[in-house]
């Protein structure tokens, strides 16, 4: 496996080299730095999973937590709500911004600082008294996160340019990622009983700190532009920011609202007007957030659609088998949590199996095939019953589910990161992340409201209450599988091989607009 130092060692194109110095575009401009040192890949591999592994732990950590931290701070209904839409809100809304910030500012600079506000408060959460403090630390967590993931994806597509490597090095990273979100479960409920609520916050402290010392260590400065803050779109950002954060306001009101409410309606329409402006700005402006031409990419355009449904699916069965197990089935938080083990662990079978043959296969293959594993586990879920044993009725399905999810993420990652060139490997993870939460975000709500309004004309009905909540749940399940055979028909249409990725820009096109542009059709 090559060390970073060998990754990350530029490689000068010839014709630029040759250009008089007021010729040679800032892009390439970059300053001279000493000998970069050497360190093993391993430890860059390391540090960008566990980091990874704490943002995505943190999205599910806290749920089983939330009754504990209610009865202790006296939080009110709304407040409980937030603690968790406080998150989701800065992490979704923020996301391509931080993937476009660890191109422009650097990968490990923008590593490290994501990593300290994400610690920081952390630690503000676990010794929060109020909860409004609470609220702001988790949107501040939220802000950590969003800056602090994309960031890990860019650091190993630069890291590990060979295809081989890389494929390894995303099947780990895409078994931390999908680990943290199921063991979110069975270690909030852990802390929970052992400990106490706060544990759930405390536990990302040291970890945070350790990672900040290994990432100044391992981990080798690199960008894609030289110029850094000149090269930032403040109006795309502040408008796709502001877009994607009324998007996902808009929609997890109706937790407490209805979607044809004004005010969810407003919200909507101002995410609308809001991602509308982006696509002007971003057409007209010299230095775009997010060159559109990223989308012309076959494979990043179909890979997002795909990221976008798995991030609908997955949430949706933490949210909804949780409810099963512990309000239907009267597991104990911490039973609950170790009855979702057989998901993370055939989610790692499924990931290493992908990594060691999708260089081989293509990544087309496996998508299809994991998408139509993991469909076949969550039918299987939608014949729950409200007496049904666990051994019959979720073990497998989970089972299926976590295999077809392993094979899925690394083949899906690579299908949108390869041959991306390394001036916008940020922005192509931010893309990735952001598809992933706005799924989990949109398609949590649209399921939670359609479950709920079944299980209400079920009960309306005289349906015993266990049986119209189970039935609410099982069509979930159902709408999930639906959705899992579209992500294999979108499948067939990814590139049936991934293309190399280039290491430089031999010859850059003229002005900024273009030459972002062309990188990211290149």
């Amino acid at each position: 496996m090559p060390t970073t130092a060998e990754a990350a060692e530029p490689r000068t194109a010839e014709p630029a080299a040759a250009k008089p110095p007021e010729e040679v575009p800032a892009a390439a401009q970059a300053p001279k730095r000493g000998p970069a040192r050497r360190a093993p890949a391993w430890a860059v591999l390391a540090v960008c999973c566990l980091a990874q592994f704490m943002v995505v732990l943190d999205v599910t950590i806290v749920n089983v937590a939330l009754p504990s931290m209610q009865s202790d701070l006296g939080l009110s209904a709304s407040g409980l709500q937030w603690v968790v839409n406080g998150y989701t809100l800065a992490f979704a809304g923020l996301l391509l911004f931080g993937g476009r910030a660890a191109d422009l500012f650097g990968r490990r600079r923008v590593f490290v600082t994501g990593l300290t506000l994400f610690t920081a408060a952390s630690l503000a959460g676990g010794l929060a008294t109020t909860e409004a403090t609470l609220i702001a630390a988790r949107a501040v967590q939220g802000l950590g996160g969003a800056v602090l993931a994309p960031a890990t994806l860019s650091v190993l597509m630069t890291s590990f340019p060979d295809p081989r490597e890389r494929a390894r090095a995303l099947g780990l990273w895409s078994t931390t990622a999908a680990g943290g979100g199921a063991l979110g479960v069975l270690a909030g409920g852990l802390l929970t009983q052992i400990a106490d609520w706060r544990w759930v916050f405390f536990v990302n402290v040291p970890i945070g700190l350790a990672l900040i010392a290994g990432a100044r260590i391992a981990l080798i400065e690199s960008r894609g532009q030289a110029r850094g803050v000149r090269d930032l779109d403040v109006p795309g950002t502040v408008t796709v920011t502001g877009g994607l954060v009324a998007l996902v306001y808009g929609i997890v009101r109706t937790e407490s609202g209805s979607w044809g409410s004004p005010v969810t309606l407003g919200w909507l329409a101002a995410a609308v007007a809001l991602l509308a402006a982006f696509v002007v700005i971003e057409l007209r402006t010299a230095n775009p957030l997010v060159p559109l031409g990223v989308f012309r990419r076959r494979a990043l355009r179909y890979a997002n659609l795909i990221i976008l449904i798995m991030g609908t699916v997955m949430f949706g069965l933490f949210f909804f088998l949780t409810l099963y197990l512990q309000r239907i089935q009267g597991q104990e938080p911490l039973e609950a949590g170790l009855s979702m083990l057989p998901m993370p662990l055939l989610i790692i079978v499924g990931s290493q199996f992908s990594s060691r043959t999708v260089g081989r296969l293509g990544p087309r293959p496996l998508v299809i095939a994991g998408t139509l594993t993991a469909a076949t586990g969550m039918a299987w879920l939608g014949a729950l019953s409200a007496d049904g044993s666990y051994w019959t009725q979720v073990f497998g399905p989970l089972a299926l589910f976590g295999l077809g999810m392993g094979i899925n993420m690394v083949a899906v990652t690579t299908a949108a990161t390869s041959g991306v060139p390394p001036q916008i490997a940020g922005l192509a993870s931010g893309l990735l992340n952001t598809g992933r939460q706005i799924g989990a975000a949109v398609g949590l709500a649209l399921l939670a409201t359609i479950a709920h309004h079944h299980s209400e004309g079920r009960l309306a009905a005289g349906t015993l209450e266990a049986e119209a909540l189970t039935s609410g749940y099982s069509l979930a399940f159902v709408i999930s599988a639906g959705l899992l055979l579209l992500a294999g028909v979108v499948a067939c249409l990814l590139p049936g091989r991934p293309p190399a990725v280039p290491v430089t820009i031999a010859e850059q096109p003229r002005g900024d607009r273009e030459r972002l542009e062309a990188l990211a059709e290149a």
